[in-house]
Parts: structure tokens; sequence; C-alpha cells
């Protein structure tokens, strides 16, 4: 099966959702998935649902905590470069027919790792692995490598009205 590049962004909730969904669609077709997470080293509640599909789905977070407030650390850069180095190798390995890069343009946007580093890699992909890219502020070069686009727009969200992110729900 050809795999394509998909990239899921814009300021509305639902990237990482809409990536990890077909995460759990894959694997209910017994298709292997690794998922990298740039800019995040927390727990949520996915990781734990993941671990029961853990013959399908691999995790593995590239980040140091939460910077999006403040400016990226060293650590966090090298955190990044290692994601990014590994996951290079994930994706020319064979392994996996799902490769999802959880915030990469995220990471791309801080110049945790360049543009043309992520192109790089998306576009030296084996040509049935799948590729999903998520993060607000896809760059112009992803957009025109990407096979689907889906911009998520923020209409209204209760977050505004002081509603702090839900366990299972959110978070």
């Amino acid at each position: 099966m050809r795999g394509y590049i998909q990239v899921y962004t814009g300021n509305g909730k639902g990237k990482t959702t809409a990536a990890f969904g077909l995460a759990l669609r894959a694997a209910g077709a017994g298709l292997k998935v690794h998922i990298a997470q740039f800019a995040k080293c927390m727990d949520y509640s996915e990781i734990n649902a993941f671990k029961r599909f853990e013959d399908l789905i691999q995790l593995k977070q590239y980040g140091t905590g939460c910077f999006i407030s403040e400016k990226p650390g060293k650590k966090d850069y090298e955190a990044a470069l290692r994601g990014l180095n590994e996951t290079r190798h994930i994706i020319s390995s064979g392994d996996y027919q799902m490769v999802i890069l959880d915030e990469a343009n995220i990471a791309t946007y801080y110049n945790l790792f360049s543009v043309d580093d992520l192109v790089d890699l998306i576009t030296a992909k084996p040509d049935n692995v799948e590729i999903v890219i998520t993060g607000r502020y896809a760059d112009d070069k992803i957009i025109k490598c990407a096979d689907l686009v889906t911009e998520m727009r923020e209409i209204k969200h209760y977050y505004s009205f002081g509603v702090e992110a839900r366990r299972g729900i959110e978070k």
C-alpha cells in the first residue's frame, strides 16, 4: 500500500487527536505505528491507552517539558534533534507502516530543527510509509510536500472561559 504525507495544522483543537485516531485505526488493521512527540514530555491519557497496543503502537517523547510560554533551552534543542535523528532511522527501517510526527510543526516554528531537515526526512520516506505531521504553524514547504492538509480552526473554545484541561478529554 502506498503511504502518503498528511498534515494537521491550525490554531484549533484536535490535531494530535486526529493523528492518534489514525494510529488506532492503523493498529486495528494490523499496521505498526511509531509516534514521535516533539516538544512534549508529559503524561497524557492517550499514552496510557497506547500501552494496551504496545505490540503495534510505539510512542516516544522528545521534549523536556513545556517551553511554549518561554524560550526553548539547550536541552529542548538537543532532545528535538535526537528525536529527529531517531525518527529518520525508524522511518527507513521498514518496521513501521505509519509514523506520526506530533508537534513537528511546532518544533520547526521554534527552530528546534529546521524546516529543511523535516522536508528531507519526509521526502526520503519509503513508498509504503504513511507520515502524519501535526502542530500549529505548518510551514509552506511542509504544506507543499503534503498530500493531505487539514487546518483546524478555532471558532470557540471553553478554555477561553476558564475551563482547564480535563483528564480524558484534553489531557
